[in-house]
C-alpha cells in the first residue's frame, strides 16, 4: 500500500525527499523579502461583505438546530465530512503534495467533494498551497501567520494578495495540474459545480427525502456546514501555526495541535507535515486522530488508491532528535 521514501533528493535541511517530481512544496530558504516599506494593504470589500453575511447567517443557523430533524443533522455531519475530504484527501494530499495516486473514480469523487467545500477550485487551491509551503511565513506566503491570527485565518481572503505571492505562484511548475483532466474540468465548470454541490444538494436532499423545511435545509446543512468546513480549514493556517509543540523542527512555526487535528479531520499534525510534506499521512501515527489517512487507506484497500508515500521511521526519529523541541513521542 505504501512506499517509503528513499534518500534520492535532499529535502529541507538535508532530509530525503523523492526525485520523481518537482518539489514545489519544499521550503525555499533562498527567498529574501524585499527591503523598504511594505505595499499598502488593499481591502476587497466584496469579500468582506460576503464573509460577514456568511458568518451572520451561520450564527442564525445555530438557532435553528433544535428545530431541525435528526436526519437533517446527520446529513449535515455527512456533508461536512465529504466536503472536508474534498480538501484534505483531495486538494491537499493528492493534488498539492502528490503524496499518493488516485484512480479516476476516486479523483471524480474528490473533485466533487471539493466543490462541496467551495474553497477555490483545485488548481488554484493547490497552487496557493505549494506557494505556502515553499515560502512559509514570508511575504510570499498567501496566509503568512507572522501577520497575526486574524490575517492567517481569514484576513488573507479579505485583502489583495501581496505582490510576491502572485509573482512566486506564477513561477511554480504546475504542469501536473494542467495535465489532470479532472482538475481542469472542475476548474472550467467550478461555479456551476459549487452551486450544485455546496448549496443545492445539501438543501435539496433533506427537503425532498424526509420533508425538512427549505428554510432549515438551507441554513443548517448548506450554510452552517459550509462555514464550519471553512473555519476548520482556516484553523490549519492560523492556530496550527501558532499554538502547540514542535517535535520535528523547532525552527519553523507550524505546530502539532490536537484541536485542529480533530476539527480538520487529521490536518493538525502540522509540524510533522511541514517537515515532511510528501508523507501521505501527514503524521507518523497513521490513522490515529486522522480520519483522512483512514479514508486514503480504505481507498487503497479497495484498489482505488496506491503508491502512498511514507517517511521511514528512522528518518523521522533522526530528524526529531536533531531539530525537534524534545516533545516527540513514538507511536
Amino acid at each position: 500500500m505504501t512506499e517509503t521514501e528513499g534518500e534520492n533528493t535532499k529535502h529541507r535541511n538535508g532530509d530525503a525527499a523523492t526525485d520523481s517530481w518537482p518539489r514545489d512544496d519544499v521550503f525555499d530558504d533562498t527567498y529574501k523579502e524585499k527591503d523598504g516599506p511594505k505595499p499598502p494593504r488593499t481591502i476587497v470589500w466584496k469579500n468582506v461583505i460576503l464573509m460577514s453575511l456568511l458568518h451572520i447567517g451561520s450564527l442564525y443557523a445555530l438557532l435553528l438546530i433544535p428545530s431541525a430533524a435528526s436526519m437533517t443533522l446527520a446529513w449535515s455531519v455527512l456533508c461536512f465530512l465529504v466536503s472536508a475530504l474534498g480538501v484534505t484527501a483531495g486538494a491537499h494530499r493528492l493534488w498539492s503534495h502528490r503524496s499518493y495516486k488516485a484512480s479516476l473514480p476516486l479523483k471524480i469523487f474528490l473533485a466533487t467533494a471539493n466543490s462541496m467545500a467551495f474553497q477555490n477550485d483545485i488548481f488554484e487551491w493547490a497552487r496557493d498551497h505549494r506557494v505556502h509551503h515553499k515560502y512559509s511565513e514570508t511575504d510570499a506566503d498567501p496566509h503568512n501567520a507572522l501577520r497575526g491570527f486574524f490575517f492567517a485565518h481569514i484576513g488573507w481572503l479579505l485583502v489583495r494578495k501581496h505582490p510576491d505571492v502572485i509573482e512566486k505562484g506564477r513561477k511554480l511548475e504546475l504542469s501536473d495540474l494542467k495535465a489532470d483532466k479532472v482538475v481542469m474540468f472542475q476548474r472550467k465548470y467550478y461555479k456551476l459545480s459549487v452551486l450544485l454541490m455546496c448549496f443545492f444538494v445539501p438543501m435539496f436532499v433533506p427537503w425532498y427525502f424526509w420533508g425538512e423545511t427549505l428554510w432549515i435545509a438551507y441554513f443548517v446543512p448548506a450554510l452552517l456546514r459550509y462555514t464550519m468546513v471553512l473555519n476548520a480549514t482556516w484553523l490549519v493556517n492560523s492556530a496550527a501555526h501558532m499554538w502547540g509543540n514542535r517535535p520535528y523542527d523547532s525552527k519553523i512555526n507550524p505546530r502539532e495541535n490536537r484541536w485542529v487535528t480533530f476539527s480538520a479531520i487529521g490536518e493538525g499534525f502540522h509540524n510533522y507535515h511541514h517537515t515532511f510534506p510528501y508523507d501521505y499521512a501527514t503524521s507518523e501515527f497513521g490513522c490515529r486522530l486522522n480520519l483522512t489517512t483512514c479514508f486514503i487507506d480504505s481507498m487503497c484497500f479497495l484498489g482505488l488508491a496506491k503508491d502512498c508515500k511514507r517517511v521511514a521511521r528512522e528518518l523521522v526519529e533522526a530528524r526529531a532528535k536533531r531539530t525537534g523541541d524534545g516533545s516527540v513521542r513514538s507511536g
